[in-house]
């Protein structure tokens, strides 16, 4: 199925259109749901860290690091990737599902159109572009969550927050991040486009589809997150 996705672009104007209105629907408007979470679990993994630090010998600042690394290693790179596949990858599941079943997707290919390229790789290509900068943005909101409601809730200073982000940072957990996001956004939109491409039946095929779609994206995005973790940081 992938290679018939990028084969050779019938018309590219109308694949670029496509491409846009794929960053706006699966990412731009992602974003919100992406921002509530992201503020709040930094708030939470900063006042748990405060809590669990209680012995004296443990400096305060180490709470700051610990929302930074918690943040950017996994909750950003993996947590916001498996609310994304809920949200997208339903979404893109239940949209060629209901292509197909309502027989859409068979008057393209009567047209001579690949149905394969016009539906699925503007998905792919937007996902895999954009949501490297939703977990970019999910990670500052983060830190800054946990800076914000940190110090509302008298737990750390600002100060000793800032000193404890910048506090032996390795520019390359950034990019393990990124890494992991490529992977985990082609994953989303190829196996959700996949269940929904090769749906049969009606309605209650459709959301069987999109219910699948989103279980083996979770699991995959599990699996790779190990194997990533294991070949770039062991």
């Amino acid at each position: 199925m992938m290679r018939q996705v990028f084969s050779k672009p019938e018309k590219l104007v109308v694949y670029k259109n496509e491409f846009f209105n794929e960053i706006d629907n699966l990412g731009i408007n992602s974003l919100p749901i992406i921002a509530i979470i992201s503020f709040f679990m930094g708030a939470v993994i900063t006042i748990q860290a405060a809590f669990g630090f209680t012995s004296p010998w443990v400096p305060l600042y180490a709470i700051g690091f610990t929302a930074r690394d918690s943040m950017v290693l996994e909750f950003s790179p993996t947590m916001v990737s498996l609310i994304l596949a809920g949200k997208v990858g339903s979404n893109i599941a239940s949209e060629i599902g209901t292509m197909r079943v309502t027989e859409q997707i068979d008057a393209l290919e009567i047209m001579g159109v690949n149905s394969k390229a016009f539906l699925i790789m503007p998905k792919v290509l937007a996902c895999v572009l954009i949501n490297p900068f939703l977990i970019i943005m999910s990670m500052f909101i983060g830190i800054l969550g946990g800076l914000v409601l940190g110090v509302l809730s008298h737990v750390i200073t600002v100060y000793k927050y800032i000193y404890g982000i910048q506090y032996q940072f390795n520019s390359f957990n950034i990019t393990y991040a990124l890494i992991k996001t490529v992977v985990f956004a082609f994953i989303i939109s190829s196996v959700s486009a996949y269940h929904g491409y090769y749906t049969e039946g009606g309605a209650l095929e459709v959301g069987r589809s999109s219910t699948k779609a989103v279980v083996y994206c979770s699991i995959l995005i599990l699996v790779f997150n190990f194997l990533l973790t294991k070949l770039l940081l062991a």
